[in-house]
């Protein structure tokens, strides 16, 4: 798929393998304005660096598979929105309970199989069976940046808990204005980016 300018392809976690990269990685629910600033200051290093730019996401969120959170948006909407900000590639791993139980050490080799160097993400982010993981575990085995957190012009922090609270007291304005745009032409790229995902995945299967 291409994307202002940039061709976005899209992979399961099972199937990435590359020389080097810069990675984003997080649930991304919504894709929000903080997650749209982390994105593009993995993709923007990693073309200064002249490497792939990849984010790493999670198929539902972590949070809707253990029923703490209702999901912000489809995943055709996540895909479009991700790609929006012109990665080279998307890699989407299938989240449930199996998932969820594996290591921390276990993902960490997932991600070497990108060979990240370096990895953009949320200070909050925990990996591995129990959340065992960390940011300060994950930096032990790659270079990493956490980027400071986008906030409203109230001061308050930009994140999926405060839309789903906006859009909960019938703020709906307010909280779209925190995801941006999202128009008919993004919801057709993120009908045909779920559908190549669902190819890959009959691959590996």
């Amino acid at each position: 798929m291409d994307f202002i300018g940039q061709t976005t392809r899209i992979v399961t976690d099972r199937q990435i393998d590359l020389p080097g990269s810069v990675m984003a990685i997080g649930a991304f629910d919504g894709v929000h304005r903080g997650h749209q600033h982390l994105i593009s200051g993995a993709v923007n290093e990693a073309r200064t660096m002249g490497t792939t730019s990849i984010v790493w996401t999670f198929d539902p969120p972590p949070k809707v598979v253990f029923g703490r959170a209702e999901q912000l948006c489809s995943l055709d909407e996540k895909l479009a929105r991700i790609a929006h900000h012109g990665p080279d590639v998307i890699v989407v791993a299938q989240f449930n309970r199996l998932y969820a139980g594996r290591s921390a050490e276990t993902f960490l080799e997932d991600l070497a199989r990108a060979n990240p160097r370096r990895i953009h993400v949320g200070a909050d982010f925990r990996f591995g069976h129990k959340q065992s993981g960390d940011v300060a575990q994950l930096g032990k085995r790659f270079d990493v940046t956490v980027p400071m957190p986008v906030v409203c012009a109230d001061g308050q922090v930009v994140s999926s808990t405060r839309i789903r609270a906006l859009r909960a007291s019938g703020q709906r304005a307010e909280a779209d204005s925190l995801q941006g745009p999202f128009g008919m032409a993004s919801q057709l790229a993120g009908r045909l980016l779920t559908k190549d995902l669902r190819h890959h995945r009959t691959q590996v299967e």
